[in-house]
């Protein structure tokens, strides 16, 4: 039995949740996000909770069961308060800037990445070697950071590259004379 799907996700003041047929749909003041609940699970939404349940016994039912209500957790979460993620960039030269819709990273390659900021993603650079990313959706959030950092992820030796924030970086020893 899901101890994680057994537990009902509490609405917080600010937050709708509307479900029409399948698709359930989380308006906050961040944005609104919607969700396919599957047909092995069915949510319900009663006195300010939302509550998943599975529909039979199969163990395709319970995986679901957990996965789903904390999709629903996550997504209210979203769209009340948010979700950020912060990369570091470290090394000599190497720094970023957003403009509008557009991130421009300097790298150290002979030219300059320009990374374009997909919808719902907000990119801030509050200095030249920081870059916040925030969002209502989480996935899209961490996966933001992912294809930033795969531009120029970290070096063992140094420490050069762009990490996350909380990472951190298992270093080695360089050669002797």
């Amino acid at each position: 039995m899901s101890r994680v799907g057994k537990n009902p996700v509490a609405i917080p003041a600010g937050v709708t949740v509307t479900l029409s047929g399948a698709v359930l749909a989380i308006k906050g003041k961040l944005g609104e996000l919607k969700l396919n609940v599957t047909n092995e699970v069915s949510a319900e939404v009663k006195d300010g909770k939302v509550w998943v349940k599975n529909l039979s016994e199969s163990k395709r039912s319970r995986m679901q069961w957990g996965t789903t209500r904390a999709l629903v957790s996550n997504m209210v979460r979203g769209v009340s308060q948010g979700y950020k993620k912060v990369l570091d960039i470290n090394g000599v030269g190497l720094k970023a800037q957003a403009q509008g819709k557009k991130l421009n990273l300097s790298l150290g390659f002979s030219h300059d990445v320009v990374y374009a900021v997909p919808e719902g993603i907000d990119i801030k650079t509050p200095t030249p070697t920081q870059i916040e990313i925030s969002g209502a959706d989480r996935q899209r959030v961490g996966q933001v950071a992912a294809e930033i950092r795969s531009h120029k992820g970290p070096e063992p030796y140094k420490g050069k590259g762009i990490k996350y924030s909380d990472e951190t970086i298992r270093r080695k020893e360089g050669k002797k004379k």
